[in-house]
């Protein structure tokens, strides 16, 4: 199981780190995608930091040779052991550190998640479990390369606006203090989750939406802080400088703060009416812009704050209202939610990502079910199955999966991608990920002289166990359906 987070990198001048925008993986997905189909989204949407929730190894392992930033994460389940002994931290770090590095490109380590408030009796140990991880990395000579540091919720800061009368819950300050100077001397930094979705939603009205969402306001309707003159424009910058200003009420004034989870639902129930898809894409098309403008905050303007957006994908089985399971920016497929508007970042994310999708085999298709599919799309379906033939490109892997995914592919895009036309009785999915592998190049690929755009082929491994056949007879009566998996919007994801 693992939760992921994904970075684009912007230059980060406070305190010499870099910033970078994330996004978050969950894993309550009714068709959890596999952690090389995971990579494959990242490097096609050219993001270059991540964060699990745990350490989970096979993510690790998918992750090594990317080049990609990795942030792994202790459990809060496994909080308790590593806290209360050296030694367990120890093993901890040997299995999930020091096995995967350099390979692995991991720069931080997360602590539990939200302790304070979710695990409140895990608090006394917290601090000794950050210095006890930190301690194995010194053993291995990491600790240069790898920063310790723990998430908090925004909700242990009272008394948020004005910013500059913002304390931490006094009743923490014999874990905030260590904690903070522990960050100091380690030069690591604080990780916070803001939420301005649910600042608003428990605001009752006071605060407007457009203050959430990083909407333009009129200097008039600005908050603006009494102490200080500080004048904010948004949620996200008022509660960042909160901390920043509670920190300094301890007199920590050099600790940077990374976001660790921010982000907006696209869809929930009757009480949640502003939980839409206009204002997710609001929210996090201008989050972005935000952090990769530097705009910094009011007490520290030109200084970008590292985000983690929650989440890359929705998670249908999340317990909870409709909000709980619609925070994602892709669905299990890797299809867009909606399209962020982010004009001349092209940088940032890939281009046209909603328009460069493929029709796959589903992991797991019944191979009697697939090989119906594929006699009736290289008969009446009327596709060029010549490829699949022996000798010629796309006859390896010899496998009904592998010769399926072909075959749906080759009439999804001679469709031109209508609505049904990747379904199959079920047993076919829409992908972001280039499938063609070798020299068998599939249609609507834009791989070109035998390399893939996103470097990964998701073509299955002619290990697979499915029964196989080459297509060379074809049965009648299948048919496509009217349902097709996902949402499949028009226009660039990423501009």
């Amino acid at each position: 199981m693992f939760h992921l987070i994904v970075g684009i990198s912007s230059f980060f001048s406070f305190l010499d780190i870099d910033a970078y925008i994330g996004v978050n993986i969950g894993t309550d997905l009714s068709d959890m995608p596999t952690p090389t189909e995971v990579v494959a989204l990242l490097k096609a949407q050219r993001i270059r930091h991540v964060r699990l929730y745990d350490a989970d190894q096979a993510m690790l392992l998918a992750l090594a040779k990317t080049g990609i930033q990795v942030t792994v994460s202790v459990p809060n389940d496994q909080l308790l052991g590593i806290g209360q002994s050296n030694a367990t931290a120890a093993n901890w770090v040997a299995r999930n550190i020091v096995a995967h590095v350099p390979a692995t490109n991991i720069t931080a380590i997360a602590v539990g998640s939200e302790v304070l408030t979710a695990l409140p009796n895990a608090a006394p140990i917290l601090v000794s479990a950050l210095k006890f991880i930190d301690s194995a990395l010194v053993a291995s000579n990491l600790d240069d390369q790898i920063k310790v540091s723990t998430p908090h919720s925004s909700s242990i800061i009272l008394d948020s606006f004005p910013p500059s009368q913002a304390f931490f819950n006094r009743s923490w300050d014999p874990v905030m203090v260590p904690l903070l100077k522990f960050l100091q001397s380690t030069g690591s930094y604080l990780m916070l989750n803001v939420y301005p979705y649910y600042d608003y939603m428990q605001s009752n009205g006071k605060i407007p939406l457009d203050y959430a969402l990083f909407r333009p306001l009129p200097p008039n309707k600005e908050a603006v802080d009494a102490n200080t003159l500080l004048h904010y424009t948004n949620v996200f910058d008022a509660v960042v400088d909160a901390a920043y200003f509670a920190m300094s009420y301890l007199n920590f004034t050099n600790i940077p703060i990374v976001v660790t989870e921010s982000g907006w639902p696209s869809k929930g129930d009757s009480s949640e009416p502003d939980a839409i898809v206009d204002n997710a894409n609001t929210y996090n098309s201008n989050l972005i812009k935000h952090v990769l403008n530097n705009t910094g905050t009011p007490k520290h303007p030109g200084i970008a704050v590292s985000t983690y957006i929650y989440e890359l994908y929705n998670e249908d089985l999340r317990p909870g209202s409709d909000s709980e399971k619609n925070w994602g920016l892709f669905d299990a497929n890797g299809i867009p939610v909606y399209t962020l508007h982010l004009t001349g970042a092209d940088t940032v994310f890939a281009n046209d990502t909603t328009n460069k999708t493929f029709c796959i085999a589903k992991r797991g298709a019944d191979p009697k079910m697939l090989q119906a599919a594929l006699d009736w799309a290289c008969g009446p379906g009327k596709v060029d199955c010549s490829p699949l033939l022996m000798g010629h490109p796309c006859y390896e892997p010899n496998n009904v999966a592998s010769h399926s995914t072909y075959a749906f592919n080759a009439y999804y895009q001679r469709m031109a991608k209508s609505p049904g036309t990747c379904d199959f009785k079920g047993v076919a999915t829409i992908t972001t990920s280039d499938p063609s592998h070798g020299s068998c190049i599939f249609p609507g690929s834009s791989r070109k002289n035998g390399t893939l755009i996103n470097g990964t082929s998701l073509a299955p491994s002619s290990n697979d166990t499915s029964s196989a056949r080459p297509p060379q007879s074809y049965g009648t009566g299948f048919f496509t359906t009217s349902v097709m998996i996902g949402v499949l919007l028009t226009g660039a994801v990423f501009l």
